[in-house]
This record gives structure tokens, C-alpha cells and sequence, in this order.
């Protein structure tokens, strides 16, 4: 059952551990298909997943197929789910990302690559891991974002494609250490709402160059 898709899994999960972006069994991965969602299982190394250890849960919860049990963030995967469009999900630990959520409320966009993910990345209220209340939370934060920061936790993205939800995860980061770096040598310059509306006419308005 969904085996491209637990194959893709794996490999995600190795790229997260290779870029830095999770350490030891923290973070997790999953990727919906229809009413099946297969997640990462709880307690193992992402550097170390085969295919048949991603359990597959349903959009409910109840566990489809699968012997390892499902991450204990399944809660805030399927929430999302049911109130985006997404059909992959990203978690993770990554160094900037845990560093913005434990200083900030927000990530203010002061690079206009913030709008891939939605302008200001908004930082979820502190919740107990795997509990009811942070998924809320992490819900009520992505509303209309490709990605948020969670307090004190980390960083979750989503996407229509494994693939899109990683490079989501990627871009989440850089714009963190960039945030974090500027504020090493002074005050970051943070894009105003007319400066980003800006952007989005001229990716819209774009020229192409003449042939000769």
C-alpha cells in the first residue's frame, strides 16, 4: 500500500538528516493519498527507514497497515490535512527554525522569497508534543501559510508533493538563519506590505527577453 510513497518517505528522511534539518529520531514525515496517509513510525531514526516500517493510518486515525506505530505527531499531520489542500507534510528540528520559535511570535518576511510559504510565518502557542492542543494550534498557524513555527519545537511545512513540502521545509530555514544572522550585526530590514505586493505584480508581469 502506498509504496512510491513510503519509498519517497525514506528518502526525504535521509536528505532531512543529511542537510541537518532533524537529529536522532526527532521530526517526521508523511504523505496522503485519497483517505490514507502514510507517516513516519515513532522512535526511529529518519536516516534509517525502510519502506515497510511507514505505517498507514486513515484520516481518522485508525491504523490501516503497518507493524511500527505511527509518529506521535500523526495528530498534527492528519489536522492539517483536514484543513488544507496538502498532500505531503514536513516536519522538523532544525537549528534557525527552533532558534526563531523560541525567541519570536513570528517570522517577519525579510526576504520576498517569504511569500513562497505565505509572508509572515506565524510561531503556534506552546502545546505538549503529539497532544489534541498542538495540532489545534498548528492548525490555526498554517491558515493560509505553506508553512509555521512551532514554540519551543520546530518548524512543519506542507506541499502537494513530498518533494515540494522538503523544498518548503529548506526555504523555512534559510529565511530563519537569515533572520538570525542579521540580527548578529544589527536591526534585519523587514519588506513592507507595499514592497511585497510589489513582487508579486512583477512575478506576474514578467518580461521575457527579445530573440535576436
Amino acid at each position: 500500500m502506498l509504496t512510491e510513497l513510503r519509498e519517497q518517505m525514506c528518502a526525504y528522511g535521509r536528505q532531512a538528516v543529511g542537510q541537518g534539518l532533524v537529529i536522532g529520531s526527532s521530526g517526521n514525515l508523511s504523505a496522503r493519498e485519497g483517505d490514507l496517509v502514510t507517516v513516519t513510525p515513532s522512535g526511529v531514526p529518519l536516516d534509517r527507514l525502510t519502506p515497510e516500517m511507514c505505517p498507514i493510518v486513515d484520516v481518522d486515525g485508525y491504523l490501516v497497515d503497518g507493524d511500527l506505530q505511527p509518529s506521535s505527531e500523526t495528530p498534527m499531520h492528519l489536522a492539517i490535512y483536514a484543513a488544507t489542500q496538502a498532500r505531503a507534510i514536513v516536519h522538523t528540528h532544525s537549528v534557525f527554525g527552533t532558534v526563531v520559535a523560541t525567541t519570536m511570535t513570528e517570522l517577519p518576511p525579510v526576504h520576498y522569497n517569504a511569500l513562497l510559504l505565505g509572508g509572515v510565518i506565524k510561531v503556534a502557542e506552546y502545546a505538549t508534543y503529539g497532544t489534541p492542543e498542538l495540532a489545534a494550534n498548528v492548525r490555526a498557524a498554517m491558515a493560509g501559510k505553506q508553512a509555521a513555527l512551532l514554540a519551543n519545537h520546530g518548524g512543519v511545512t506542507i506541499g502537494a508533493t513530498l518533494e515540494q513540502a522538503f523544498e518548503a521545509t529548506r526555504l523555512l530555514e534559510w529565511l530563519c538563519e537569515v533572520y538570525v544572522r542579521g540580527l548578529a550585526i544589527g536591526k534585519p530590514v523587514v519588506l513592507d506590505e507595499e514592497q511585497l505586493a510589489a513582487v508579486v505584480e512583477r512575478a506576474a508581469t514578467r518580461q521575457e527577453f527579445p530573440r535576436r
